[in-house]
């Protein structure tokens, strides 16, 4: 069996809580995290990052808790989720973040799996939810309120503000700051740091335990795929629950000092993007889409000539990304050519898209479309993927910047063992893989097999350079009534190639051919019915106007026309229905859950294979 218990060190420290002291100790008054606020950017220096985590982690002492309890956050991104994280990981209290979009009986569940002893809520919206379940949750003795808009004047003796208790931690500060240190010195590599609760594709969330070995190896190895500088920006927008989030704002900042900056809203997130112009950015394959799909309609409005001049350019980037894919670089007067092109057009591009600074731009949690990749690598921008999941902590392979192989999710990380178990599972074994599932020891057995090896539940390849394709979810895979095996998700990347698609889900379990469901984007479909003065007057009748039906059938035809013959989709239905984060056909990190929706609209499904 792997050493996984093996004894591991990132700069200097054995635990992240030991490294967030030494790096604020020595990073002082430089700044740690921005906030926007009404339109202005306010600063948290990292020794008052450290002093206000201080503070929390003596308040929540003060109520009682003791080491191995647990708090929950239930916000959107902002430093005030930051520092209650780290304040309770610090006095060697667990932490578990709580999606804002979960419904009352989400929050209910996590509250009485973990045991939440205190509460941290952003707002009104979310402590209506908490109220609404306080009486089930047994364990909850305190509600934490950072931004009262709404609750002004409220009275509850189980509930203060996050003003009030960040003050009584002060005032705790001032003659027990020692228990803080000796708490941080407390800690074990070992020790659980936080929970992680899976969106839950199937079933019930499960706590994933992260251990602080877990944190500690990857924060040792934030340099295999990040070359970023202290103050370099990065822009936080993607659920913090999420394991990817919380290691690109929480700990990625520790190996290498970057700025992280909160938007105002969710709705800001382009607009910062433009503002912030990060030198890092994690994204989902759906945010990068997005902006492709910007470029992509303000194009289509641009004066002839200015189409003319991006389509030369574009072709021109896209041949040579091509010959660096092929191992051929271009050099000399065609090299040159292209560096006054990247000048004179492509760099007033990526201003447009806030990408100008962009040192490392990542992307992976979902297939990614080849063509998007090279897209972005004809524009001047290498798009990385990476693989990784809340078992792993994260990242478990990344692309070299050097090596690119598109339609991979490149090599492993140093210290981590992959390899392909039975029906080409992925396994991964090293100090990444987590300490188990929250008091369900049968799901972990299942999960961790006696060697150490970790089963993803992912179908994938690796080829003789050591680059690790994933194919699909091996629950997802279809077999048609032909017994032909086929990967959906290779499918629906190519669709979601389209500006017009958000989202597919590919049909064809036991039947003799494909069939899928499509998701609109909205605004990109919207825009194409105004400018072509389609008359519609919600979403639901968008989706069935006649010009909108033949622009998805038509971006359809196109993705048949790469796919081989027994991969073609005969027919589609564009769901009527705008989904979110709040319906249960998506989980909280925007996945579709496939078993949901096609139960939910099997009448729909059905349409699509009558005689």
């Amino acid at each position: 069996m792997a050493p996984n218990n093996a004894p591991l060190q990132a700069f200097g420290c054995d635990t992240p809580q030991r490294l967030f002291r030494a790096r604020c100790q020595a990073w002082g008054d430089a700044p740690a995290l921005r906030h926007k606020q009404k339109g202005i950017w306010a600063s948290t220096s990292w020794s008052g990052y450290y002093a206000q985590a201080r503070a929390i982690g003596l308040a929540l002492a003060g109520l009682g808790l003791r080491r191995g309890d647990t708090i929950a956050i239930l916000s959107e991104n902002r430093p005030e989720w930051l520092v209650a994280d780290m304040g309770a990981q610090c006095m060697g209290f667990m932490s578990t973040g709580i999606y804002p979009t979960s419904s009352p009986e989400q929050v209910l569940h996590i509250l009485n799996d973990a045991e939440v002893r205190v509460l941290f809520v952003e707002n009104q919206e979310q402590y209506d939810k908490a109220m609404a379940v306080r009486g089930q949750a047994p364990s909850l003795q305190r509600i934490v309120v950072t931004h009262l808009k709404g609750l002004r004047g409220l009275s509850d003796p189980m509930v203060s503000t996050y003003a009030d208790f960040l003050a009584q931690g002060q005032t705790l500060a001032a003659t027990q700051a020692a228990q803080f240190e000796q708490a941080i010195d407390a800690g074990r590599p070992e020790d659980t740091a936080f929970l992680v609760y899976t969106s839950g594709t199937t079933g019930a969330p499960k706590g994933a335990m992260i251990a602080n070995r877990n944190l500690i190896f990857q924060i040792g190895s934030v340099s295999q795929y990040l070359n970023l500088q202290p103050q370099d920006r990065t822009l936080s927008f993607l659920p913090l629950c999420h394991i990817a989030e919380r290691m690109s704002t929480v700990y990625n900042p520790l190996a290498q000092g970057q700025i992280v900056h909160f938007p105002e809203n969710a709705g800001t997130v382009f607009n910062d993007v433009r503002e912030v112009a990060p030198h890092v950015i994690f994204g989902p394959p759906r945010f990068w889409e997005k902006l492709y799909s910007q470029v992509t309609l303000y194009m289509q409005d641009a004066i002839p000539a200015a189409r003319r001049i991006y389509a030369q350019v574009l072709a021109e980037g896209a041949a040579l990304a091509q010959a660096r894919l092929d191992g051929q670089p271009v050099t000399g007067w065609r090299a040159t050519r292209y560096a006054w092109m990247q000048k004179l057009v492509l760099s007033n591009l990526r201003s447009f898209l806030g990408l100008q600074n962009i040192k490392t731009a990542m992307t992976g949690a979902a297939p990614v479309p080849p063509d998007l990749l090279r897209w972005y690598m004809a524009v001047g921008i290498d798009l990385l993927e990476a693989f990784g999941m809340t078992e792993t902590c994260g990242f478990c392979t990344s692309m070299p910047p050097d090596r690119i192989k598109i339609g991979t999710a490149g090599v492993r990380a140093q210290g981590t063992e992959i390899r392909l178990g039975d029906d080409n599972e992925v396994l991964v074994r090293g100090p990444n893989v987590f300490a188990g599932y929250w008091r369900l020891p049968e799901k972990t057995r299942e999960t961790i097999d006696a060697d150490g090896w970790l089963h993803t539940g992912d179908c994938g390849e690796i080829d003789a350079d050591g680059y690790l394709s994933i194919k699909d979810r091996l629950k997802d895979i279809i077999i048609t009534s032909g017994g032909k095996n086929i990967t959906p998700s290779n499918i629906e990347n190519h669709l979601k190639f389209s500006p017009y698609v958000s989202d597919a889900v590919v049909i064809g379990e036991g039947r003799n051919y494909l069939t899928c469901l499509i998701m609109l984007d909205q605004d990109n479909v919207a825009k194409f019915a105004q400018d072509r003065q389609v008359p519609y007057t919600d979403y639901a009748s968008m989706t069935r106007a006649p010009e909108v039906v033949a622009l998805i059938r038509s971006e359809l035809e196109q993705v048949n026309t790469r796919l081989a013959r027994v991969e073609q989709i005969k027919d589609f239905r564009i769901i009527a229905q705008l989904l979110t984060a709040e319906d249960d056909e998506l989980t909280p990190t925007m996945k579709l859950k496939r078993k949901v929706v096609a139960k939910k609209y099997a009448d729909v499904i059905s349409t699509m294979y009558r005689s």
